[in-house]
């Protein structure tokens, strides 16, 4: 009997099982904490001490917890469930659709710059619109272009899951990343997007040097192609049509990039949150359904649809908070980080930055979602930080590498496997394509994460 990957949500109860007998198993201890200038509460280094647990938690926690997570969590789920609707009004328009079709249209006969401009858009919308199921639909085209090209599947997927696995590593202001995990460690919400701006141009050379490497081997010699062999998907052999770009199109397009230059201009000029940007999303889903001549009933059919989409994510947010909150109920949580961050320390602030890393890479397996994985690991990961002299903001640079990064691989990542099985791609042949540029890109960010350290990014 083949060994089948539990759900998500059944592997993040496991590690609510795990949470609960750890406050029974080890000692309970805390830090001393201090407030900074900002009034952030930051943990003093060397001031961890053992307490005697005020209660022992009861077996009943595992499920009283859930409801005061979700609870916990309101203001991320919330803020989640509205971009998604948002997202569902732009994606029902046509608009994304149009755009990509007018790339593919204009440079299908150049397929270098093609594929460049198809993993830039990508890369972009992941890194600031958060945008990763929204890509499946895109699959299609891709392959019937690459296929026609003389390219494979793997090429058209390639280019797409690098870009959305590059967008989210580097993550520019992700609402579903960045600023969660932003939130959690008390930043500014998108505050060192320049560094991060910066790291995208090596980041992108890199993903996209390594599909074209791919692409040429495959134009010179079909029988270069890893998908020798495989079994061909109507994706692979259907011609697939995008709608014509139209005025409403534009004006969708215009209104949703006006809505990110506001809201850059919103964080930082008046210091903009989660209530701000979630009624900005909320505004311009109203907006676009004007635009584009949508009913009242149908905005609001589309943006129900969207939101409902993501109850599985807000799900795994009030799941993934339970941890933290079992963690700290029964008073070890600051054992963890000690624990975690007595090895770390040892090494100097270059090489915790690392490990880190390489944490977060692991913990992606076991927690694929990006905005659960936040709430598990950067309660965790700030303080280590401030332990061992890492900024918050290079942990939270850590956290998005881990995350971003591993989701182009973990067999758990459904977006990805979604993508893969449209293709007709087995993982064993993407793992092939796959695995070389996860050690690049891994070192890339290894030495990224040095970098900041040197320079003192916060």
């Amino acid at each position: 009997m083949k060994f089948k990957v539990p759900h998500t949500l059944v592997l993040l109860f496991f590690l609510m099982i795990f949470a609960l007998v750890l406050t029974w198993t080890i000692p309970s201890g805390e830090f001393q904490t201090e407030l900074t200038e900002q009034s952030r509460e930051m943990v003093v280094p060397g001031t961890f001490t053992e307490v005697d647990q005020k209660e022992r938690l009861s077996p009943l926690s595992l499920f009283t917890v859930v409801p005061r997570a979700l609870a916990d969590a309101q203001g991320i789920i919330f803020f989640v469930l509205i971009i998604g609707g948002a997202l569902a009004v732009v994606r029902e328009t046509g608009a994304i659709d149009a755009l990509l079709g007018k790339l593919i249209n204009r440079y299908g006969d150049r397929p270098f710059l093609l594929l460049f401009f198809a993993m830039f858009a990508f890369a972009a919308a992941s890194a600031t619109l958060g945008m990763a199921e929204e890509y499946i639909p895109f699959a299609v085209i891709l392959i019937s272009v690459c296929v026609a090209l003389r390219l494979d599947a793997i090429t058209a997927i390639g280019t797409m899951v690098i870009g959305y696995g590059i967008g989210y590593g580097i993550a520019l202001m992700n609402p579903f990343t960045l600023l969660v995990a932003q939130e959690v460690a008390e930043l500014q919400p998108a505050s060192g997007i320049e560094y991060r701006a910066i790291l995208s141009v090596p980041f992108l050379a890199v993903g996209f040097h390594h599909v074209w490497s791919y692409a040429r081997k495959v134009q010179r010699d079909p029988a270069n192609s890893l998908m020798v062999g495989a079994v061909a998907t109507p994706a692979s052999k259907g011609q697939t049509t995008y709608p014509e770009m139209t005025r409403r199109h534009m004006g969708v397009l215009i209104s949703t990039f006006a809505a990110l230059v506001l809201l850059v201009f919103g964080i930082y000029q008046y210091a903009w949150y989660l209530v701000e940007l979630g009624a900005m999303f909320f505004a311009l889903a109203i907006v676009v359904g004007i635009i584009s001549k949508l009913s009242m009933n149908e905005t609001a059919k589309v943006f129900g649809k969207g939101a409902s989409e993501l109850t599985a994510t807000a799900l795994l947010i009030g799941f993934a908070r339970s941890i933290a909150l079992l963690l700290e109920d029964g008073e070890v949580l600051h054992t963890v980080v000690n624990a975690l961050a007595t090895p770390l320390s040892s090494v100097g602030a270059e090489f915790s930055a690392v490990g880190m890393l390489f944490i977060q890479s692991i913990l992606n397996f076991f927690i694929p979602s990006g905005s659960g994985q936040a709430f598990v690991t950067m309660p965790l990961m700030a303080p280590i930080g401030d332990l061992v002299g890492v900024s918050r903001q290079i942990s939270v640079l850590a956290f998005q590498f881990g995350d971003g990064l591993m989701n182009m691989i973990v067999p758990t990542n459904p977006v990805l496997m979604g993508i893969l099985g449209l293709a007709g791609i087995s993982y064993d042949r993407w793992f092939k394509f796959i695995a070389p540029l996860i050690v690049k890109l891994l070192i890339l960010a290894s030495i990224a994460l040095v970098v900041a350290v040197w320079i003192g990014y916060s």
